[in-house]
Order: structure tokens, then C-alpha cells, then sequence
């Protein structure tokens, strides 16, 4: 028996095509997942929560959360986007809220119902699924595809839907097709810093402007930040790092992070610190600031970084130590030396060249009747729940071309 579809990879893209093929007329479709669970990459999101989407409408404004494929993804967004799979996911029953930040998650707050959502609806849609079925090659056919699979097991099919992620599995089976690989490097990850002076500061998190220097490119991010006991991590960190992947790989992950405190400008803060110290000169440096907004142990620590006095007064403050003060505060820099771990999610930079494949239905150009979908292409957001919602794009796309041409 040949099959109208087999699907590598029984992730969030491998589900979404599945379940959307067959539900516009596809008759037989099969997904082959290597391990021996689908949708783990579900399961572990979030912290288990599943942050599977975002609440950012506007496509101009999502396609900026991709460093690479944002082009590609206008065009695929203005048929299925946030608003879409949100709609999706409700629609079969998985109810749904939006975070102060835009992320959005089950209500429940389970990554186990977003998986049983997929599972149960693929079951009831008539979709196959085999686990431990690792395909180790494929064969053209005449009419399709001939996939050996571990174990000794064989499938045809007249379709393949290559969806493995992350996984080098599908980059391998891709380029025994024709394509090309865009060598994949890891992407949202912290900085790590040799840097001593903020180590009392570990667990505070600010909302502050970021900016990084990586092989003369310039980054810049404005967002939350968290130091750690190793260095920088948060949402902007790790925003700064997707866009900056290639070059910090190059460079060996090492750059020059610049960081302003107070997210303002130097007119603003310089005019802070004088009315300061001119209302409170009898104060010590050390226990009053100018800014609300800076926590105290950030403060002192920034202050000891400067080797300023504990007992300095506000009024005895010289010029010298003023000017620094501001510098530290505007435009502190710290030598990033390696890349730290981000550990709920594994992100690639990299993955099936983008100039190989026909984006109105996610078709090879090299291989006809080959198809591909989420992260085992070269595109890659920032977290958030980006990832996500490309993977429910590209395999809904994927899906429902592969059916109208059967």
C-alpha cells in the first residue's frame, strides 16, 4: 500500500501538517517519530506551561521576531498566523490565555493538554502514528518515495514531509536529496563574564537598553534582563543572542555587551545626579540614590566597581568620580567569554537552505513531492513562543498544499 503522505518528525509542524492534510481530503497519512514519545519538544516548553503561541497580531510587527526567515514568513503568516492558531487550538477545545508580556499558554497551564489536544485530534482525524521508527533512508520511486525505516520496516508514500527540527536527522535525509544545510548554530542562550563586580547582584532583574558588539556589528535590545551568578540572561539577552548567533559563533562567543542602567540618556541622568547632590549633600554616596528604579545592591555594587569611598558624602563627590559614576551607569561595559546555557529550550541558527524551497507551499524546488516544515529549515525566533507559531505555519501550509495536490 502506498500512502498520500508521510510525515519525519512527530513534533508541533509534524502534527500540524498531519492533522490539516487529511482534513482537506488527504486519505492515508502517517507520521514516523524516531523516539519512542511525540511532542516532546511540547511537553518540555515553558517549563512544562507550553508557551505556544504570542499575542502579537500585527504580521509587520512578528516577522521581527525572527533573525532568520523573516522574509519568507510574511508571505506564510498572511495565511496562517498568531490570530489563526489561536482560533485553531480553541476551536478543538484547548482553551487559552494571554500573559502581560504577550505569550500565550493553556489555561491550564499544561504542556500534557496541548499534547493530548494534537494527539486526539490526529487519532480521531484517522492519522497513523509509529513511534521508534527512525528512517534511515529514502529511495525515489518512479511515483514517490520509498522510506526504510529501523528495524527492517518499509513505507511508500507519494508525499514526505520532512519536520525533525533541531534534530540532524532531517538536515542528513534533506541533504541525500539534493539540499543544501546551512550550518546550524546554537541561538537564545545567556553571556557568560569573567566579570566579578555584580556577583552580589545575581537574581535581580531590570528593564533596561542593551546593546552588543560583536566583529564591528552592533546589536541593540531593550527589554528585561537578569544577572546570574555566571552573567546575563532574560528575555533581551536572549533576544540579543538569536540576532547576533552567527556572529558570536564566529567570534567563539566572545563580545563586548553594553549595558545602560537607567535606560537614559546622559543629558537625563547627568541632570538626575546634580539636583541630587545639590538637595542632598549630607548624605552618603553609598546608601542614597538619585534613581528609584535602580535596586541598592546594583547601586553599591556599581559604586565599589569605581572604588568610591563608603563614607563619601553626596556634597564631596570631585568631578572626576561624577563623570565615572555617569559612564557606569550609561554605558558600562562587560567582555563576554563564552556562551552560558539556556535549558528548557534547544534553538538552532541554520538547517535546509531557504533558496530551495517554494514558500507558497513549502515544496522542495530540488525534489518534488519532498516537503518541509518548522525548525529543520533555516528560520529560528526568539523565544516567546515565535518558534512555536512557525512550526504551526509552515506545517499547516505544508499540509494543506500537499492535499490540494493530491
Amino acid at each position: 500500500m502506498i500512502s498520500d503522505l508521510v510525515i519525519i518528525g512527530g513534533g508541533a509542524s509534524g502534527f500540524m501538517g498531519a492533522i490539516t492534510a487529511i482534513s482537506n481530503g488527504l486519505k492515508s497519512v502517517v507520521i514516523l517519530e524516531s523516539t519512542s514519545k511525540v511532542l516532546e519538544k511540547v511537553r518540555i516548553s515553558g517549563g512544562g506551561r507550553c508557551n505556544l503561541t504570542n499575542s502579537c497580531w500585527e504580521i509587520s510587527d512578528l516577522v521581527n521576531n525572527y533573525p532568520r526567515g523573516y522574509k519568507q514568513l510574511i508571505g506564510l503568516f498572511n495565511r496562517f498566523s498568531t490570530t489563526e492558531a489561536f482560533d485553531w487550538f480553541q476551536k478543538k477545545g484547548l482553551s487559552l490565555k494571554v500573559e502581560k508580556d504577550g505569550r500565550v499558554f493553556p489555561c491550564s497551564d499544561s504542556s500534557e493538554d496541548v499534547i493530548k489536544c494534537l494527539t486526539v485530534v490526529a487519532k480521531k482525524s484517522g492519522v497513523k502514528v509509529f513511534t521508534n521508527s527512525h528512517v534511515k533512508k529514502i529511495s525515489l520511486l518512479k511515483e514517490g518515495f520509498t522510506l526504510f525505516v529501523k528495524g527492517n520496516n518499509q513505507f511508500n508514500t507519494k508525499n514526505i514531509l520532512i519536520c525533525t527540527g533541531g534534530h540532524p536527522s532531517g538536515r542528513k535525509l534533506a541533504k541525500s536529496l539534493g539540499h543544501s544545510i546551512i550550518q546550524p548554530v546554537p541561538s537564545l542562550f545567556s553571556f557568560s563574564t569573567s566579570e566579578n563586580s555584580l556577583r552580589t547582584c545575581s537574581g535581580i532583574t531590570l528593564d533596561v537598553q542593551i546593546k552588543l558588539s560583536v566583529n564591528k556589528k552592533k546589536y541593540a535590545e531593550t527589554g528585561a534582563i537578569l544577572i546570574t551568578h555566571k552573567g546575563f540572561s532574560g528575555p533581551a539577552i536572549l533576544r540579543l543572542s538569536a540576532f547576533s548567533a552567527r556572529n558570536l559563533h564566529a567570534n567563539k562567543y566572545k563580545g563586548e555587551l553594553r549595558i545602560n542602567w537607567l535606560c537614559m540618556t546622559e543629558k537625563e541622568a547627568r541632570g538626575k545626579i546634580d539636583l541630587y547632590k545639590l538637595e542632598n549633600g549630607k548624605k552618603l554616596v553609598f546608601n542614597n540614590k538619585p534613581f528609584d528604579k535602580l535596586p541598592k545592591s546594583l547601586w553599591k555594587a556599581l559604586l565599589s566597581s569605581l572604588n568610591i569611598d563608603t563614607q563619601l558624602k553626596w556634597a564631596d563627590i570631585t568631578k572626576y568620580y561624577k563623570e565615572a559614576l555617569l559612564k557606569c551607569l550609561i554605558n558600562k561595559t562587560y567582555l563576554i567569554n563564552s556562551r552560558g546555557p539556556f535549558g528548557e529550550e534547544f534553538v538552532t541558527a541554520g538547517g535546509v537552505s531557504l533558496d530551495e524551497i517554494n514558500f507558497k507551499t513549502m515544496e522542495s524546488k530540488i525534489c518534488k513531492g519532498l516537503f518541509f516544515a518548522g525548525e529543520v529549515l533555516d528560520i529560528d525566533g526568539v523565544t516567546g513562543g515565535f518558534n512555536f507559531q512557525h512550526c504551526w505555519t509552515s506545517g499547516w501550509v505544508a499540509g494543506k498544499s500537499i492535499a490540494l495536490k493530491s
